[in-house]
C-alpha cells in the first residue's frame, strides 16, 4: 500500500501549475536532457529541450498565420512526433486544439470544420484528397498546413518551422502565461453511436485535475519518468489526454507508434511502464498467446506452461472470491512467474510495466482472469470524454473483476432512481461546443453529470456498469437485458467469435450476429488443414459453425433462459474500426448495425 507521504513525494511540481502550458514548461525545464518523443528503434529522438525550442519557433510561426487565444486548431495525423510538437506550440497561444478521426470521410471532416470554425488544418499528405473534398463543403479554414509533401496553396512544415518572425511584439512566454486555467484546451468530438459527434470541450483546469487525481489515487500510474506507446487515436480522449496531455505532467518518454496493428512491435521497442488498451487490444494478444503456446512444438513446454496457467487460474480465482490463498500455491506460482510467466512477459516488452489499464467497452472476466494469472494484472477504468478520460479506477491492490474500481480522488458518483450513473468534480467537462441545450440535458442545475451508462455501487464502494442506458434490450415480454453482458459471454466462449451482436428488442427472443477473429480463423483453418482461410469460407465452413455453436452453448450455460442466445449468424465479413458497424474506438455502433443486416435478423427470427 503506498502511503501519503510516499504520493507526495512523488509528486511532479507540473502538477501545481496552473495550466498545461506551465506544466509542460516545467517538465521540460526539469528533464531538458532526457528523451520526450522517439519513434521505432529510435530513429527519431527529441530530448525535451529540442522539444521545448521547437515548440517557441512553431508557436510563433502559428502566430504569424493569425492563430490567437481562444481559436481553434484542426490536426488530421498519425501518431508522430510532430503531431506533438505543433499541438503543443497552439496551445502555448492560448488556442483550442483538436483532432480529427483518420479513418473520417470527407463530410465527417467537413461537419467538424463547420462545428469547430477553426482557420488552421493541419494534415498528412496521406489524408489530402478527403481533406480537400471536405474544403469544398467548409469555408473556415484559410491555411492549411501539410507535412510529408504539400500542394498548390498549402505550407509546408518544413517552411512552417523556418518562417522568421515578422511580428516583433510577440512575447512567447507572456503569451503562454497569459493563458488561462478555465480556457478551453481541446474538443473531443465523440464517436457519434447515436448520432453526429458532439464538440467535449475540455479546460487546461479539467486536464490538471484528471492528472492529480490520477497520481494520488495510483501513483504507479502516474510516475515521473517511464516510458509509454502512444497508439491509440489522436482524436479519442485516452491517448490525448494520457499521453500527450499526461506526459507534459509526468515527464514520460513517448514512443510514437503511427500504425495500432504494430502497437506490440512498438511495445517491445520502447518497453513501457504502463500500458492501456481497449478490450479489443487485449482480446486479440490473449488469442495470440494462447494460439503460441497451443502450436509450441515441444510437448513437455507446451504442458508446462499450460499447467503454470492452470495454477495461476487457481490462484487468481481464490482472490477473486475473497478465499486465502495456501502458502503452498502462492509459492508455486512464484516460481511459475520466474521461469515462465517474466519470460512471457519480457517477450512482450512488458518487463519494466508497472501498471496496465482497459477501458471504453465492457471486457468478459476471462480476459482479467488469464491475463492476471500470468503476472499482468489489469486494472478497469471508467470515464467518458465528458470527464476528461477516467473517472474510476480499481486499485492494482484490490483487484476486483466485473468491476470499474472505485472513484478518483475528489470526484463524487451516485445512482439515480432508474439507475443511470451520475458523476460530479473538477473533471467534468466545460459543455458541448455550439450545443447549450445538449449540455443542460448532460450536466443538470447540481452539477452532476449524466453519463448514460446504467450501474451499480456495491457495500465497498467498487462501481459496476451494467449497459448503456438507451442500449439495454427489453424483451417481448418486458424483461430488460443486457447485451453488452450477454456479447462479454459470447466473445468469452470461443477463439473463433471476434465480434458479437446481441439483439432482442421487443421480440420474444434473442438472436446474434458473429464475425470471426481473423486470427483466430486462420489458426483454426490451418490446425484443419483448410485450403481458404478467408472470412468469407470460414462462414459457412461447418466445423467452424459447429466450433462457434459450441462456444454459443457455453456462453448461454452462463446466461439466464432469457438471456440466451436462440440462434445466430456468422457473417462473411470483417468488422474494421471506424466502419458502418464500429466507432474508431471499436465500440459497437448497435443501430447502424440493425439497419445494415436488418435482411439476416428477420432470417434469424423467421419461422418463430
Amino acid at each position: 500500500m503506498t502511503t501519503a507521504a510516499q504520493v507526495e513525494e512523488s509528486r511532479p511540481a507540473a502538477l501545481d501549475a496552473a495550466t498545461m502550458c506551465e506544466a509542460f514548461q516545467l517538465t521540460a525545464s526539469e528533464r531538458a536532457d532526457e528523451v520526450a518523443l522517439r519513434t521505432l528503434g529510435g530513429a527519431i529522438s527529441i530530448m525535451f529541450a529540442e522539444y521545448a525550442e521547437r515548440v517557441a519557433r512553431l508557436a510563433r510561426a502559428l502566430h504569424a498565420l493569425g492563430v490567437r487565444h481562444g481559436e481553434r486548431v484542426a490536426f488530421m495525423l498519425t501518431n508522430r512526433p510532430e503531431f506533438h510538437l505543433l499541438d503543443t506550440a497552439a496551445m502555448h497561444l492560448g488556442a483550442t486544439a483538436f483532432s480529427i478521426y483518420n479513418t473520417s470521410s470527407a463530410e465527417q471532416i467537413a461537419y467538424l470544420l463547420d462545428n469547430a470554425a477553426n482557420r488552421v488544418f493541419i494534415f498528412e499528405a496521406g489524408f489530402r484528397e478527403r481533406v480537400l473534398e471536405a474544403m469544398k463543403q467548409s469555408d473556415s479554414v484559410e491555411h492549411l498546413i501539410s507535412l510529408d509533401g504539400a500542394s498548390g496553396e498549402e505550407i509546408p512544415l518544413e517552411d512552417l518551422e523556418a518562417t522568421e518572425p515578422s511580428d516583433s511584439e510577440f512575447d512567447f512566454e507572456a503569451t503562454w502565461r497569459a493563458v488561462e486555467p478555465d480556457d478551453v484546451l481541446t474538443l473531443i468530438y465523440t464517436s457519434g453511436t447515436t448520432g453526429p459527434p458532439k464538440g467535449v470541450q475540455l479546460t487546461h483546469a479539467n486536464e490538471l485535475a484528471q492528472c492529480r487525481m490520477l497520481h494520488e489515487a495510483s501513483p504507479w500510474l502516474s510516475r515521473a519518468g517511464g516510458s509509454v506507446v502512444s497508439y491509440l487515436p489522436l482524436a479519442h480522449i485516452a491517448d490525448r489526454g494520457l499521453t500527450h496531455y499526461a506526459q507534459m505532467a509526468w515527464g514520460n518518454t513517448l514512443t510514437c507508434c503511427p500504425d495500432p496493428t504494430q502497437v506490440f512491435a512498438h511495445v517491445a521497442d520502447a518497453r513501457p511502464t504502463r500500458f492501456g488498451g481497449v478490450p479489443r487490444v487485449w482480446e486479440k494478444l490473449m488469442a495470440a498467446l494462447q494460439a503460441g503456446i497451443a502450436a509450441e512444438p515441444d510437448e513437455a513446454r507446451r504442458t508446462a506452461t499450460g499447467d503454470a496457467i492452470e495454477l495461476g487460474l487457481h490462484k487468481v480465482r481464490l482472490e477473486q472470491n475473497g478465499q486465502p490463498v495456501p502458502d503452498e500455491l502462492r509459492e508455486a506460482w512464484e516460481r511459475a512467474d520466474a521461469q515462465v510467466f517474466s519470460h512471457i512477459r519480457a517477450r512482450l516488452g512488458f518487463d519494466r510495466c508497472e501498471s496496465y489499464v482497459i477501458g471504453a467497452a465492457p471486457a468478459p472476466v476471462e480476459l482479467f482472469e488469464f491475463f492476471a494469472a500470468i503476472g499482468i494484472p489489469i486494472c478497469e477504468v471508467w470515464g467518458m470524454s465528458e470527464l476528461s478520460s477516467i473517472a474510476t479506477l480499481v486499485p492494482a491492490d484490490r483487484l476486483k473483476f466485473g468491476t470499474v474500481g472505485k472513484p478518483l480522488p475528489g470526484m463524487e458518483l451516485r445512482i439515480a432512481d432508474d439507475g443511470e450513473v451520475l458523476a460530479r468534480g473538477p473533471i467534468v467537462m466545460a459543455g458541448y461546443r455550439n450545443q447549450p441545450e445538449k449540455t443542460a440535458e448532460t450536466i443538470d442545475s447540481d452539477g452532476w453529470l449524466h453519463s448514460g451508462d446504467i450501474g451499480e455501487i456495491d457495500d465497498e464502494g467498487f462501481l459496476r456498469i451494467v449497459d448503456r442506458k438507451k442500449e439495454l434490450i427489453i424483451n417481448a415480454a418486458g424483461k430488460n437485458m443486457s447485451p453488452a453482458n450477454i456479447e462479454q459471454h459470447l466473445k468469452a466462449s470461443s477463439p473463433l467469435i471476434g465480434q458479437a451482436v446481441a439483439i432482442g428488442d421487443r421480440r420474444p427472443y434473442n438472436v446474434a450476429l458473429i464475425v470471426l477473429d481473423p486470427d483466430a480463423a486462420a489458426a483454426f483453418a490451418a490446425s484443419r488443414g483448410l485450403a481458404d482461410p478467408s472470412l468469407e469460407a470460414m462462414s459457412t465452413e461447418q466445423s467452424v459453425l459447429d466450433e462457434v455453436a459450441a462456444g454459443v452453448e457455453r456462453a448461454n450455460s452462463h446466461l439466464s433462459r432469457v438471456e440466451q442466445i436462440k440462434r445466430f449468424k456468422v457473417l462473411p465479413c470483417d468488422w474494421p474500426p471506424a466502419g458502418d458497424e464500429l466507432t474508431p474506438t471499436m465500440k459497437l455502433k448497435r443501430k447502424p448495425i440493425v439497419e445494415k443486416y436488418r435482411q439476416e435478423i428477420e432470417a434469424l427470427y423467421a419461422g418463430g
